[in-house]
């Protein structure tokens, strides 16, 4: 078997269907499966993946296990020489997978590659996030800095009567080629080795980032390469990250994000740097603009 493709699904009916549709359209010329690892759905994708696609390898996890715990599952299972992690929110336009297959293959450096991904495309095929940077102590501290002083600044301007607008547009993604510190988790072409294991402490967001931290003190490369054509359809909105927006401090997938960091920082540089980061977003998440929702995450940030 050359690639085992693993798909995670939470509620993603339509789009795991249109994900799944492209890989059969589009993936020949080697031998593969294809692992779906549902996280407990209750929209019919179970249901829909036994009755138009009976070939795929379905795994039907009790609860949502998270991203990390749930590509697990799958790669405990999976006969591939090589992995393929895919987002269920993803389309193939090509014949991606034995793009990257054959990339590392005849690769006159295969044994030093950790890691393959694309530049990815969103729904107008214009480019799309597809990678990021190792978590730097500075850059976090001045981030945290920045969203603490634009939100608390907006408490005060409240208080004058100030209105304030809270999104922006979006950054345009640029194309970018060759070695970079982390590509994202929605297309990550690994071997079927020990490390394409993600931790299992980290239930959403940041996983690949932790994952590839690991590559990297392995002296394992990650990639971006040219010719894989995949659709991902997550962050087309016009509404910015822009760090004082409070849409992205209250939403549950932010909070998701903020403790998978703190996690990330006492793992991977030391406690003394994760307990900064902590102590800057508590004061973040104790905002009276955000408190109504952040309260109850509260105690699982102190305990991180």
């Amino acid at each position: 078997m050359d690639v085992s493709i693993i798909i995670v699904n939470y509620n993603t009916k339509n789009l795991l269907r249109n994900c799944l549709e492209s890989i059969f359209e589009y993936t020949q010329g080697i031998s593969f499966e294809v692992i779906v690892s549902d996280n407990g759905s209750s929209d019919g994708s179970v249901e829909m993946v036994k009755s138009d696609f009976p070939q795929i390898i379905l795994i039907e996890n009790n609860a949502n296990l998270g991203f990390g715990t749930a590509n697990n599952r799958g790669l405990d299972i999976a006969n591939g020489k090589y992995i393929f992690y895919l987002n269920s929110d993803t389309v193939l336009l090509n014949n991606a997978v034995k793009i990257f297959f054959d990339y590392w293959e005849t690769s006159d450096e295969k044994e030093s590659i950790g890691a393959l991904g694309c530049n990815l495309l969103d729904a107008n095929k214009n480019i799309n996030d597809s990678y990021g940077n190792f978590f730097d102590i500075n850059r976090t501290i001045i981030e945290l800095l920045k969203a603490n002083y634009g939100l608390w600044k907006i408490v005060f301007l409240q208080l004058f009567g100030y209105k304030y607008c809270n999104h922006v547009k979006k950054k345009i993604s640029e194309k970018k080629l060759g070695e970079v510190d982390c590509i994202i988790g929605a297309d990550l072409f690994l071997a079927n080795t020990p490390l394409a294991r993600f931790d299992e402490h980290i239930f959403l967001y940041h996983e690949e980032m932790d994952l590839e931290y690991r590559l990297m003190k392995y002296n394992k490369k990650r990639l971006l390469i040219d010719g894989p054509l995949i659709i991902h359809f997550e962050g087309q909105s016009s509404r910015s990250s822009v760090v004082f927006c409070i849409d992205e401090i209250e939403s549950f997938s932010a909070k998701c994000k903020n403790i998978s960091r703190i996690y990330y920082f006492k793992k991977n540089i030391s406690r003394s740097k994760a307990l900064i980061v902590k102590i800057l977003t508590v004061f973040l998440w104790i905002n009276p603009l955000v408190i109504k929702s952040t309260y109850k995450t509260l105690p699982q940030l102190i305990r991180r």
